[in-house]
């Protein structure tokens, strides 16, 4: 999905315009992959843009750098009021957001110890990930032939630039088929995630959804649709499950913060259960949408308004 330019990026604690945030050809994060990142939406409401879950967002960004040993230069404080700040100085009352923290120029090799730590925060108006067509209707999943990696190959609690490599390239394998995602699997043959999001699954009316030891990364958006799901009243689980069960699920739906909350019609072109959005996914769904943007009291402290 092409990218809107907005005015100006935060990059270690300026504002600079859009066209000059750049960085050298030998950055180490460019040739080893050595960041970590956040994805964050930021939504319209009755009292101008707020951020979803931004405390949350910023506090994993701090724990992945942490698994990497990267010391951030700035505080979580300093880095939420830097996010909001991108959004009021674009105008933005919609938006997506990327902070980034990487390994910048200065050093080169595989010991990144002694590079210095860059941070960096973007925004753009973005809509549906996975199409409006999707959100309203349902996507194709593969069962992809890439594994996820083993937890003592790379850390799945952390949500570090290098690692998507294994999502970029079970997504193209995915898109190639025909199909609008791919399902990635452990090296113990359990269902870990998608590409980039969480997997739920309604089986004999109860939700479930696989565990972090299955490499699925624990989802901020997870996180809120099983307080969703549990508020409107529906037993939710976490458990191994396997490709049967997603074959055989009576509803399945798809989390995370790009793709927010998303049905799935088939997988592996067997149809999720009568094929079209289940009353439990429309209804998380909706309640979703409601909570993102400042409707639902119980949810406020959900959402950090940018005014």
């Amino acid at each position: 999905m092409p990218i809107t330019e907005t005015e100006k990026i935060w990059m270690n604690g300026e504002m600079v315009p859009w066209q000059d945030a750049k960085i050298h050809v030998l950055t180490h994060g460019l040739h080893y992959g050595s960041g970590v990142f956040e994805g964050i939406r930021a939504y319209e409401t009755d009292r101008g843009p707020a951020i979803f879950r931004l405390e949350d967002h910023i506090r994993r960004l701090f724990s992945s750098a942490k698994i990497f040993m990267m010391d951030i230069p700035f505080s979580q404080d300093q880095v939420i009021e830097a996010s909001k700040s991108v959004v009021r100085e674009n105008n933005l009352e919609s938006c997506y957001m990327r902070p980034i923290v990487y390994l910048g120029y200065g050093e080169m090799g595989l010991n990144p110890l002694a590079c210095e730590v860059s941070v960096a925060i973007a925004a753009w108006p973005w809509g549906a990930y996975l199409g409006d067509e999707g959100m309203k209707n349902g996507i194709r999943l593969k069962i992809s032939s890439w594994q996820r990696h083993h937890p003592n190959a790379m850390p799945p609690a952390a949500k570090g630039t290098g690692m998507y490599m294994n999502s970029s390239m079970a997504k193209v394998e995915a898109v190639k088929a025909g199909y609008d995602e791919a399902v990635l699997m452990s090296a113990q043959g359990f269902v870990s995630e998608c590409t980039g999001e969480n997997l739920f699954v309604v089986r004999n009316g109860v939700l479930l959804t696989p565990p972090t030891s299955a490499g699925a990364l624990e989802g901020i958006t997870q996180s809120s649709v099983i307080r969703i799901a549990k508020d409107l009243g529906y037993e939710v689980g976490v458990e191994n499950l396997l490709r049967s069960d997603l074959y055989t699920a009576d509803e399945i739906f798809l989390c995370g913060t790009a793709a927010e909350v998303v049905p799935v019609s088939s997988v592996d072109d067997r149809v999720t259960g009568e094929g079209k959005p289940g009353e439990m996914t429309k209804a998380i769904q909706s309640m979703y949408q409601e909570a993102v943007r400042g409707r639902v009291d119980r949810y406020k402290d959900w959402i950090t308004y940018v005014g």
